[in-house]
């Protein structure tokens, strides 16, 4: 089951925008990771299996502050 996972991230820089990247691509499971909104502060993560508050930790930890907006079954 493919999940379209949407959370915004406190991104101050260019440099946490990528680190942001980086860091939903290692998850497992991750397919495509991108960044969406007037000021790309939201990270839109698609994949099989993922383990949305497992990502949510590591975000907060090695960016910033992070909330989950959306979790939906991608079709």
């Amino acid at each position: 089951m493919k999940q379209k996972v949407v959370l915004k991230v406190a991104m101050k820089c260019q440099k946490c925008r990528t680190r942001s990247l980086e860091v939903a691509a290692e998850q497992q499971g991750v397919s495509f990771v991108g960044l969406e909104g007037n000021e790309k502060e939201k990270v839109v993560v698609i994949g099989d299996g993922i383990d949305v508050v497992k990502l949510a930790t590591i975000l907060r930890k090695k960016v910033g502050t992070t909330e989950i907006i959306s979790l939906a079954e991608q079709k």
